[in-house]
């Protein structure tokens, strides 16, 4: 499934909580850890995705308005 970052970001928070609680068998841990480590990446790729559209859009700002940032 395809998630978005909040659905990503609140699916590890619960893998969180859960682990924190102290109610998760061993046998559950490592399956947890492993999808927790798979949300962060998606997070982190999805949180590098929108750094690199919101520079190429200020980018194309400048290009549009060269004076903008003058003094």
């Amino acid at each position: 499934m395809n998630y978005t970052y909040n659905q990503a970001l609140e699916e590890l928070q619960t893998i969180v909580d859960e682990i924190e609680s102290g109610k998760t068998d061993i046998d559950e841990l490592t399956t947890k850890i492993r999808r927790a480590t798979s949300l962060i990446n998606a997070c982190k790729a999805k949180l590098t995705a929108s750094e690199e559209e919101v520079e190429k859009l200020l980018a194309e700002l400048e290009e549009d308005e060269p004076g903008l940032n003058e003094d």
